[in-house]
């Protein structure tokens, strides 16, 4: 069993969102002796809501909930029920199966929160998990924050694209091996692959024959490509209690700083939530819950303009790696980008940091997803003029620090 210390180490945060500021002064004078770049800082480490705004009537809903005051701050641990009612039709109709709203549904600070709470809900010390190798960051650092026992599945993400490329006998080894949880990302985060039916269809069969329950992290469903085929986890033919679905507006409608996610499907596994979320932070913020009221409502053609706008930064930004031999899956969901570096000559961390320093461009390095030392992550949903020149910087700096 690890010690206290040892479970707080594996939460390293030098490379989350926001965290640059952390570079010491030794890294600054060790590093910052290169050629130095111009450009406008780009942080790719997450999306940029001033590029891509939250829909329209969302801080509306937050300003009449605080109008409303204490009945809306002080909801139901697991959320107001009247929200709950609409998040379960909108997402049932979404993704293609029944929710009990009494039950089946979780409102949280986050889908960070709703993940935390969720494996906390189902991982306990020594308890096998499968994970996906590269998938996100967290999945890994929280299952092993709670003792549980990381067997890892591969993803061949740069095999063909009409698959997400998971290595099918690897998860049936896993449950064979005693694992009885499998937590993934759908579109795969890092890479934006999305899981193919067929692929989807497996890990169900696999699931219902070894008894194990499924998390599955659909953060990004709603941000598809050329009408990208995508099958929900939860619509598989799973029993219900062997599902639970991780869901939010933070990313794809720009709403992240309402801190709002939504976990949804198992009634056992919400229950466990909730009585955890009562602990830990009581529930999600009550005035905050209220924005939920326009997730699936925004206006007509929003949604369907929004995916054409990060696509064509999609495009731009693969095209430029791939025009220096930088092997890039083209993401079929999402607003992530995993591109492939050269063999550097200095480490990956090194490297994100003379990026930083060097050529105003911050990004997360592979090692946060799995053993990738030779990638890096991007969150392009940026304004495209600047992301652009700065994945022409980024390729200059792999250029430069090559062996």
């Amino acid at each position: 069993m690890a010690s206290t210390e040892e479970k707080f180490r594996t939460l390293g945060i030098d490379n989350a969102p926001g965290q640059e500021v952390r570079q010491s002064a030794d890294d600054i004078t060790r590093l910052q002796r290169g050629p130095m770049m111009s450009g406008t800082l780009v942080d790719f480490s997450h999306g940029d809501v001033d590029a891509f705004p939250p829909p329209p009537g969302s801080f509306d809903e937050f300003a009449e909930a605080v109008a409303i005051g204490g009945r809306q701050a002080y909801t139901e641990y697991r959320g107001a029920a009247a929200i709950r009612a609409e998040l379960a039709a909108d997402l049932a109709s979404f993704t293609g199966a029944p929710i009990q709203p009494d039950l089946g549904v979780i409102i949280t600070p986050g889908t960070q929160g709703a993940l935390f709470l969720a494996v906390a809900a189902t991982v306990g010390d020594g308890d096998k998990v499968a994970i996906v190798q590269p998938d996100y960051f967290a999945n890994r650092k929280l299952v092993e924050f709670f003792g549980g026992k990381i067997v890892p599945v591969a993803l061949d993400y740069l095999g063909s694209e009409e698959k997400a490329g998971l290595d099918l006998a690897q998860l049936r080894a896993a449950f064979e091996a005693g694992a009885k949880t499998f937590l993934f990302s759908n579109p795969n985060n890092p890479t934006g692959a999305v899981y193919s039916a067929a692929e989807i269809a497996t890990i169900a069969e696999l699931a219902r024959e070894y008894g194990a329950t499924v998390i599955a992290d659909q953060l990004y469903s709603r941000l598809r490509y050329e009408n990208a085929a995508y099958t929900h986890m939860r619509a598989s033919g799973l029993p219900e209690d062997q599902v639970l679905t991780i869901m939010g507006p933070s990313k794809t409608e720009s709403l992240s700083g309402y801190r709002l996610g939504v976990g949804f499907g198992s009634p056992s596994i919400v229950a466990r939530m909730e009585k955890l979320q009562a602990i830990v932070s009581l529930r999600a913020a009550g005035y905050n819950q209220a924005v939920l009221k326009t997730w699936f409502r925004e206006p007509i053609g929003w949604m369907d303009e929004r995916i054409v706008q990060h696509q064509a930064i999609r495009d731009d930004i693969v095209a430029i790696f791939r025009a220096d031999g930088m092997a890039t899956r083209v993401p079929q969901a999402g607003s992530y980008v995993f591109p492939t570096l050269p063999q550097l000559a200095v480490s990956i961390e090194d490297f994100v940091k003379l990026l930083r320093l060097q050529a105003q461009v911050i990004v997360t390095p592979g090692t946060e997803f799995g053993p990738h030392p030779n990638s890096i992550r991007l969150n392009f949903s940026q304004d495209r003029t600047a992301a652009v020149a700065a994945a022409h910087r980024i390729v200059q700096m792999a250029n430069t620090y090559k062996v």
